[in-house]
C-alpha cells in the first residue's frame, strides 16, 4: 500500500517547473494622469489565493521580441521576458510584463547607442517610474494579489527606472503602500545625475545584477551609485560577474553560449528568487 502510494505521487504529482503558466493582457493607468499602459500577467492555475506579486519594467529595446514584425501580444514578447514571467509564475509570483513604450508610440523599442535621441516620454528617470506605480495599484486592485507583497523587476533602462521608482524622494503615498522590494538587472546607473547631490537612497531593500563585461553600461557607476548609498544606510547590495555581458540572462544561444552569461544567468535566477521569497513570502 505503502509503494502504491508513492508511485500514485510520482505519477501525479506535477512539478513546479512544469505547471502551466498563462499570461493574460491587460491595460491600466499609469500615475502620469493620462497614459494607458499595456501589460501582460503571467499566472498558474493554482496560484495561492492573495499571492504576492511582481512589476516588471523592459529595457530600452522594449517588451517585444525582435522578430515580432509588427505584431505585438503576448505571443511576441521577447524571450527573456517569457521566462522570467514564467519562472515567478511557477514560484507563486504573479507576474506583470509592463509595456509602457507601445502606448507612448514606440512599441518596438530603441536600438543601442540612441540614448540621446530618445523622447521624454520615455525618460526613465522622471516618466517611466509613474508607470511602475500605475502597474502597482493596478495589481493591488486586483483580488488575486496581496496589496501589501509586491516588488519591482527592471532590465538595463528598464533597471534604472526600477531605481529611481525605489528612490525615496517619492511622496509619502507611493512609499508607504509602495514596492515591498526592488530588483535592478544591469541598470545604467548614471540616472541622469539626479541623485548627484543628495545622494540615491531606497524606501525598501533594492538588489543590484551587472555584469562586469558589459558593453552597454557602466559597473563601475553601479559600485559608486550602491558604495554612496550604503554609506548613507540604505539597504542596497550588487552583484558584479565578471565576464558577463550585457543581457546575459536572456535565454537566446548567442547569450548563453558565453560561458560567463549562462554562470551569471543563473546565480541571478536563484539569488533573486531568494531576495523575493526573503521578503515577500516570509521565507
Amino acid at each position: 500500500m505503502r509503494l502504491f502510494t508513492l508511485a500514485a505521487a510520482i505519477i501525479f504529482a506535477v512539478p513546479a517547473s512544469a505547471q502551466p503558466v498563462a499570461i493574460e493582457p491587460v491595460q491600466f493607468a499609469s500615475r502620469d494622469g493620462t497614459t494607458q499602459v499595456n501589460g501582460y500577467v503571467f499566472r498558474t492555475a493554482n496560484a495561492p489565493e492573495h499571492a504576492p506579486a511582481v512589476v516588471m519594467m523592459h529595457g530600452r529595446a522594449g517588451a517585444y521580441s525582435a522578430r515580432a514584425n509588427g505584431k505585438y501580444d503576448a505571443q511576441t514578447l521577447s524571450a527573456r521576458h517569457k521566462a522570467w514571467g514564467r519562472l515567478l509564475a511557477r514560484s507563486g509570483y504573479i507576474a506583470l510584463m509592463v509595456d509602457d513604450f507601445g502606448p507612448l508610440g514606440y512599441p518596438g523599442g530603441f536600438k543601442a547607442g540612441t540614448y540621446k535621441d530618445r523622447p521624454a516620454a520615455v525618460d526613465e528617470v522622471t516618466n517611466r517610474p509613474l508607470h511602475a506605480y500605475g502597474a502597482l495599484r493596478y495589481l493591488q486592485q486586483r483580488p488575486d494579489v496581496d496589496s501589501g507583497r509586491i516588488a519591482l523587476l527592471g532590465w538595463s533602462n528598464g533597471g534604472s527606472a526600477t531605481l529611481a521608482a525605489m528612490a525615496d524622494d517619492k511622496p509619502g503615498d507611493m512609499r508607504t503602500i509602495g514596492f515591498r522590494a526592488g530588483v535592478a538587472l544591469y541598470p545604467g546607473c548614471g540616472l541622469k545625475n539626479r541623485f548627484a547631490k543628495r545622494g540615491y537612497t531606497p524606501y525598501a531593500p533594492v538588489r543590484v545584477f551587472i555584469g562586469g563585461a558589459d558593453e552597454e553600461v557602466s559597473p563601475a557607476l553601479c559600485e559608486k551609485l550602491v558604495a554612496g548609498s550604503r554609506a548613507k544606510g540604505g539597504d542596497i547590495d550588487l552583484t558584479t560577474f565578471p565576464g558577463a555581458t550585457h543581457s546575459y540572462d536572456t535565454p537566446t544561444e548567442s547569450r548563453q553560449k558565453i560561458e560567463a552569461n549562462a554562470a551569471a544567468k543563473a546565480a541571478t535566477e536563484k539569488s533573486v528568487l531568494a531576495f523575493l521569497a526573503g521578503i515577500l513570502q516570509g521565507r
